[in-house]
C-alpha cells in the first residue's frame, strides 16, 4: 500500500511546490488540507483545485472561522492572554486549530505522516509537531523547507520545471501570517530593530495619528463571553470581526516588539490585532469589577503561564487543559457591560456595569452614607503589621 502524507496547505508557492517535492522525496501520495481561520485571500474552492492541479491525490478545505473564534480565540480572551504582556497570540492560536484538522484528515485517509511548511528557526514548527504528537503519537512529521532544504530559489525552479499553476515572480519583502484574530509581519527591513515600521506594512489598522471622530462602543459579556456590541447580539466571530473594523479604523492594536522565541532567539515582530486588543481590554476591566481580589491576583499569574504554554505550542498539554478549567471557573461571574472610547490608537474604558458586581457604592463612597467601619482599621493595621514590627525591633537593635 502506498504511503500517504497529509500536508498543511495554504495555496501559496511553498506549499504548492511541497506537494510534488514530498511525492518525489518520499514516494508517498499527498493529501492537501487547507483551513480557513479568517485569513482572507482566495476562495477555498480555488485553493482546493490548485492543490489537485499541483499533484495532490486528495484535497480538503475547511471553513473553521467560527470554530477558531469560539474554541481558540475565546479561551484567550477569557485568559487575557498576552505573551510578554503584549502579544495576543495571533499565530499561536491558529496552529492547534489547523493541527486538529490535519490529524482528522490523516485518520480519514490512512496517512502515516503529516507535513508542514515551517522553517527550522521559528515557533510554528514546534506548535505543529507538538500538537500533532499530542493528538496522534503514532504520526510522523516532516517539514520540506527544514528537512529537505527546500529554499525559495529551489521552490521556484521546481515550480517552473513542473509547470505548476502558481505565480512565482512577485514576493513580498515581509513574512506575513494573518487570521481573524490579527496579523503578524516580520523579516525584510524590520529585521533591523532600529528601523521604524512604515505605514505600508499595515492592513488591519489605519494610521492612529490621522484626525477622525472617536467611536464609542458598549461590549456585553456573559461568563466572560462577548455576546453583544451596542446591545446587538453577536457570535464570538462577529464580535472579533466587527471590532477589527471599528478598532482598526482608529489605529488600535498595533504592536512592535522584540519577543523571545521558543527556539532561543529574539525576533522583531510587528502585529496588528484591533479586535483582540479591544476585547481583552474590555474583559480585563469587567473582571476588575466582578472577580474577588485573591482570585484576581492569582489569575494574573495563571494568565502569564497560560500565554506561555500556548505560545510554546502546548495547547493540548495536560497543564494547559487544567488551567483552562481554572480560567473558566474564574470567569463564572464575568457578566456585564463595558463602555469604551476607540480613538487615536487607544481603547479607553469609560464605564462598566454588572449585576455580578462586587463594587459596593456605600462601602466605596467618602460622602454621607458611607457604611465602611473606619474605626476597625486601626486594629487591623496593628495586627497586619505586627510581624514586620517585631522583625524591625530585632533588625534595628
Amino acid at each position: 500500500m502506498t504511503e500517504r502524507v497529509v500536508l498543511a496547505y495554504s495555496g501559496g508557492l511553498d506549499t504548492s511546490v511541497a506537494i510534488g517535492w514530498i511525492a518525489e522525496e518520499t514516494r508517498a501520495e499527498v493529501i492537501a488540507v487547507a483551513v480557513d481561520v479568517g485569513q482572507g485571500g482566495e476562495d477555498l474552492d480555488v485553493i482546493r483545485k490548485r492543490a489537485l492541479a499541483c499533484g495532490a491525490v486528495e484535497a480538503e478545505v475547511a471553513d473553521a472561522r467560527d470554530e477558531f473564534a469560539e474554541e481558540y480565540c475565546l479561551p484567550a480572551i477569557k485568559a487575557n492572554a498576552l505573551y510578554m504582556d503584549r502579544y495576543p497570540l495571533v499565530s499561536a492560536l491558529s496552529r492547534p486549530t489547523i493541527v486538529k484538522h490535519l490529524v482528522a484528515a490523516a485518520r480519514k485517509h490512512g496517512a502515516t505522516t503529516v507535513a508542514h511548511g515551517c522553517t527550522g528557526k521559528g515557533n510554528d514548527q514546534v506548535r505543529f509537531e507538538a500538537g500533532i504528537v499530542a493528538l496522534a503519537p503514532d504520526l510522523k512529521c516532516i517539514a520540506p523547507v527544514r528537512d529537505y532544504a527546500m529554499t525559495r530559489d529551489k521552490a521556484i525552479a521546481f515550480c517552473e520545471a513542473k509547470g505548476l499553476p502558481i505565480a512565482t515572480s512577485r514576493k513580498s519583502p515581509y513574512s506575513i501570517d494573518q487570521n481573524v484574530f490579527g496579523r503578524a509581519i516580520e523579516t525584510g527591513f524590520l529585521e533591523d530593530i532600529w528601523n521604524a515600521p512604515i505605514e505600508d506594512i499595515y492592513e488591519y489598522t489605519q494610521d492612529p495619528a490621522l484626525a477622525r471622530e472617536p467611536d464609542e462602543v458598549v461590549i456585553s459579556f456573559e461568563a466572560g463571553v462577548p455576546v453583544a456590541l451596542d446591545g446587538r447580539p453577536v457570535t464570538v466571530l462577529q464580535a472579533i470581526q466587527q471590532l477589527n473594523e471599528r478598532a482598526g479604523a482608529q489605529g488600535i492594536g498595533r504592536i512592535d516588539m522584540v519577543e523571545d522565541r521558543l527556539v532561543g532567539i529574539k525576533s522583531r515582530e510587528v502585529y496588528e490585532a484591533p479586535g483582540a486588543i479591544a476585547l481583552i481590554t474590555a474583559h480585563q476591566e469587567l473582571e476588575s469589577v466582578t472577580v474577588e481580589r485573591e482570585l484576581a491576583r492569582y489569575k494574573r499569574g495563571v494568565e502569564q503561564r497560560w500565554s506561555e504554554l500556548v505560545y510554546d505550542g502546548q495547547w493540548f498539554s495536560p497543564l494547559k487543559r487544567a488551567l483552562d478549567g481554572f480560567v473558566d471557573e474564574a470567569n463564572r461571574h464575568v457578566t456585564g457591560d463595558v463602555r469604551m472610547t476607540l480613538h487615536g490608537g487607544r481603547a479607553v474604558v469609560t464605564g462598566r456595569r454588572s449585576q455580578q458586581s462586587l463594587y459596593d457604592f456605600n462601602l466605596a463612597t467618602y460622602d454621607t452614607g458611607d457604611t465602611f467601619d473606619q474605626s476597625a482599621a486601626k486594629g487591623f493595621i496593628d495586627i497586619y503589621s505586627l510581624s514586620s514590627k517585631i522583625a524591625a525591633k530585632r533588625d534595628l537593635a
